[in-house]
């Protein structure tokens, strides 16, 4: 009997119950507003902030409407303005290149390697042509971060790192988002917390945080944070930057808070899945698993891996084939855009450029989600089926 996969891949795990409660309470209060605080209260959104400042070890961090607001302040704070060439990875989702786009600031982007990282020989090559490089850790993929910072610094580009599939996620010890000037973050539900939308960014330099938070919107009130510098840090800012709303409210701050505690727990529960699904494809005729490196200390909340060389209707044979079967695969190859994934060479609102090695990457990079809501049972069926699949196609030679 041919087996087919009933689970949902969109559906995430409840809200915990203590968030449930956190949440409750703020309603009851109608005090929704970050701001909107009683005298002595700090407010769910100040101790969100304290709270993940210290996660990640960091002085200095801000809650932000959704991940896009939080790398567009990022870019902002750190002095990007209209016209500015900003570097990042050809491979990555279109809020990324949107956060430049927002601004006004152009996307140059950077060519990317088969293990789903930033090129770093093409980024060498390019970095004379921007001072600030965007950089995605796409679906969770983190490249050499040392040899990345020893050419960023080398050449007095700024990093900021997107980090939306990478919190809890770490480079030889260290944590996603801490490597560079500023790290972004986003809680929307398909992400490590679950506020349905929200960012998070952080930083060590104190000057910047203070642009950032009077540009969130802080309308003077940047006292009432808990994790910003203090007054003198924003004497210039509040005269320079403008206020662009964009501030979390305590609503979803206090969903947030109480999952900071399960974060690692969380984190160790997607790569069990990870692994179950890596070792049931490894080896599949045609097929190549992305190996990852031991420095990386990976999240695996989704699973890629490469048909490289396929054709394009074998592919989509695939596709349909897998989802006969209930396994949704996305292919970044498609020619045009379908949900969440997109090619670089679809956001027209960048300049063209001729990536050929990421074209080839791309043209056989398939993508599956693995929500928590999957046990480690249907990891392993997941893999069959596509396994099966894959290598009936490979065998009859598309």
């Amino acid at each position: 009997m041919t087996e087919v996969f009933n689970g949902s891949f969109t559906q995430q795990e409840p809200i915990p119950e203590e968030a449930i409660e956190a949440a409750v309470a703020v309603m009851r209060t109608g005090r929704l507003h970050r701001y909107n605080t009683a005298p002595g209260e700090a407010g769910e959104a100040a101790l969100l902030e304290r709270d993940f400042a210290a996660m990640m070890g960091v002085p200095y961090a801000l809650a932000v409407a959704s991940g896009g607001h939080a790398m567009s302040t990022a870019l902002r704070a750190v002095g990007v303005g209209p016209g500015d060439p900003v570097l990042s990875n050809a491979f990555t989702l279109a809020p990324v290149p949107g956060a430049i786009a927002a601004i006004g600031a152009v996307p140059v982007h950077v060519e990317v390697c088969e293990d789903l990282t930033i090129d770093l020989d093409d980024l060498a090559a390019k970095a004379d042509r921007a001072r600030v490089l965007l950089l995605s850790h796409m679906r969770g993929h983190i490249c050499d971060m040392d040899r990345l910072m020893a050419i960023c610094d080398a050449a007095g580009v700024t990093v900021i790192e997107d980090c939306a599939h990478t919190m809890g996620a770490t480079w030889r010890g260290q944590l996603s988002g801490t490597h560079g000037l500023v790290g972004c973050f986003s809680t929307q539900s398909y992400k490590h917390l679950n506020s349905g939308e929200g960012g998070l960014l952080i930083t060590r330099d104190a000057e910047l945080m203070a642009r950032a938070v009077v540009l969130s919107g802080s309308y003077m009130l940047y006292e009432r944070h808990l994790a910003a510098p203090g007054p003198e840090a924003f004497e210039a800012a509040k005269y320079e930057m403008p206020n662009i709303s964009g501030r979390m409210d305590n609503l979803r701050a206090a969903i947030l808070r109480p999952q900071l505690g399960r974060l690692a727990a969380q984190c160790a529960a997607w790569t069990a899945r990870y692994r179950v699904v890596e070792d049931g494809l490894r080896g599949t005729p045609g097929l190549h698993v992305i190996e990852r490196p031991e420095q990386e200390g990976f999240v695996g909340s989704s699973f890629q891996f490469l048909a490289p060389d396929w054709p394009a209707e074998r592919i989509t044979a695939l596709l349909a084939r897998c989802a006969a079967r209930g396994v949704e695969l996305k292919w970044f190859g498609a020619p045009e855009p379908t949900g969440f994934t997109s090619r670089y060479d679809s956001w027209r609102y960048a300049p063209v450029q001729r990536l050929p090695q990421t074209d080839r990457v791309l043209a056989g990079l398939l993508d599956m989600r693995l929500p928590l809501t999957f046990s480690l049972d249907d990891c392993a069926t997941l893999a069959r089926i596509i396994r099966a699949e894959a290598g009936a196609l490979w065998q009859a030679g598309g």
